[in-house]
């Protein structure tokens, strides 16, 4: 048998009037709107609260970083003299700045940059975190194009800490939630003309 019919207003019989009562009850009905509604803007809100998540970790390791370096050699720059010993302790200096974000993976380079009367830098000495020696002594340097430096002494740090994002999805490859923050400090000697560092 076929659906029944729909008597209309007039009082004329509708053919396929139930399967118009239905639809006409579907489109009317408004239970589970709020549900479908929360499915859609669920994610976009959960995906907001991650990003804003990452991006304020990520700034506030990124100022870490930049106070660790400029500590580095802000402290070295305080005295005439340092050794081998020492500028291998400016990496527990690092992590102390850093903490409580744990760092691994990261480089540490030290450089202490002679600079003569016409203004050419030369490598003094150097050191990175695995008490190596990244540059050669006598090398060129080149210096920031804003920093009129003659006749002095600068230390000069470089921290590259690579910085996990996506934290809510650890098992990602490190190429996809990884990124490095870097900062380059430059700070002239203090005290006397040069800073010798014995070791190094």
């Amino acid at each position: 048998m076929g659906a029944p019919a729909e008597t209309g207003r007039t009082g004329k019989t509708l053919p396929g009037g139930g399967l118009l009562l239905r639809l006409r009850r579907f489109v009317d009905d408004r239970r589970g709107v709020g549900a479908i509604e929360f499915a859609i803007v669920a994610p976009i809100l959960i995906m907001a609260y991650i990003g804003a998540f990452e991006i304020s970790v990520a700034v506030a390791t990124s100022r870490k970083v930049s106070r660790a370096a400029s500590t580095v050699s802000d402290l070295l720059t305080q005295s005439k003299t340092t050794t081998a010993a020492t500028l291998d302790t400016m990496k527990d200096v690092v992590k102390n700045v850093l903490a409580p974000y744990a760092i691994t993976g990261y480089s540490l380079k030290i450089t202490g940059i002679a600079v003569d009367a016409d203004g050419k830098a030369t490598v003094a000495w150097s050191r990175d975190q695995d008490a190596g020696k990244p540059y050669g002594s006598g090398d060129a340097v080149t210096l920031p194009s804003n920093m009129d430096a003659k006749s002095t002494f600068i230390v000069r740090t470089e921290l590259v800490v690579p910085h996990s994002i996506l934290l809510m999805a650890p098992g990602l490859s490190s190429q996809i939630n990884e990124v490095n923050l870097s900062k380059t400090s430059y700070f002239r000697q203090r005290v006397g003309d040069a800073i010798a560092c014995s070791g190094c």
